[in-house]
């Protein structure tokens, strides 16, 4: 079974996306903290455009929600955020929280990658059994006629508006296939916030909580063949990720914290990094969020400076 979300989408939030250009991900933010359930990852979040519009005007693929300080929020999204500045996401969470302090504040952060926004001419009309008494959406699962009809149209409205969609998205599936779960491309930002919960918001070599002092480090880097994926990364304090990627540190196969001497021998400096040698390090609870070993590999062979 595959769902489709349909969620009540603030107006200006969506006219400031759908002006924007080459999004690969949106985070679909509400003020309070509300945990999100509703949908798991690779099925459809759909956008119900509020009163006058009382229209579905897009849709993006469901990566994963989490509570974010603001501030950490501007960081990860940016404009992505639906928003043009910190100061306007804070004004825009001010109008439904009596209290909005920077950077502490947490909102619901709901991550969609590969956003479609359709053109005023292609918004469609909602399914027959939304009610305007829904406050925050509604599920439809696709064993429904009702719901299998919505996702078909999703699709089928993204074709004609020559949207390149996300994997998942073919003409034959849209038309005659079963829905199935779509594989989400990850953007930086669905990257970054994916590594993060995987490692319970903690440094993977110093437990280190403190989360605007924390990367999720590529180990194998995007512009080189590697993949926004878990198994990719690995959460790292800042500068603990500079070293790594800078090749003074590495993370053999045992998952074990290796510091080159060099780090010393270059600048006379690194007692901070050199005594955590031979550290084991923090892995996530789910083995499939794992560091890939073949990546781990791959470090140690280009990177490391041994």
């Amino acid at each position: 079974m595959v769902n489709v979300f349909i969620a009540n989408t603030d107006n200006a939030w969506f006219d400031f996306l759908s002006s924007e250009t080459n999004l690969t991900e949106v985070n679909f933010w509400r003020p309070g903290e509300t945990a999100f359930h509703a949908v798991q990852p690779g099925e459809i979040l759909a956008f119900r455009l509020k009163s006058p519009r009382n229209k579905i005007g897009g849709f993006g693929i469901f990566s994963s929600h989490t509570k974010l300080p603001i501030q950490t929020a501007w960081e990860v999204f940016g404009r992505a955020n639906g928003v043009s500045s910190l100061e306007a996401l804070r004004n825009a969470i001010a109008q439904f929280r009596t209290s909005v302090t920077l950077p502490s504040t947490d909102i619901g952060a709901t991550i969609l990658v590969e956003p479609v926004f359709f053109p005023a001419h292609l918004w469609f009309d909602l399914p027959a059994s939304w009610s305007p008494s829904i406050q925050r959406g509604k599920r439809y699962s696709t064993d429904t006629i009702e719901g299998s009809h919505l996702w078909n149209r999703l699709l089928e409205t993204a074709q004609m508006s020559s949207i390149t969609t996300a994997p998942g998205f073919a003409e034959e599936q849209a038309r005659f296939g079963s829905p199935t779960l779509i594989t989400p491309r990850l953007g930086q930002g669905a990257f970054r916030i994916l590594v993060t919960e995987a490692y319970g918001r903690q440094c993977a070599i110093t437990d280190g909580k403190v989360l605007p002092a924390l990367d999720a480090a590529h180990i194998k880097p995007y512009g080189e063949g590697g993949l926004h994926a878990k198994s990719n990364g690995i959460l790292l304090r800042k500068d603990i990720h500079s070293v790594f990627d800078a090749g003074y540190a590495t993370i053999g196969e045992d998952f074990k914290f290796s510091v080159s001497n060099k780090v010393k021998e270059v600048f006379n400096n690194g007692e901070e990094y050199l005594r955590l040698h031979g550290k084991g390090l923090r892995l996530p609870d789910r083995k499939t969020d794992w560091p890939d070993v073949d990546l781990l590999r791959w470090h140690k062979a280009n990177r490391y400076l041994g």
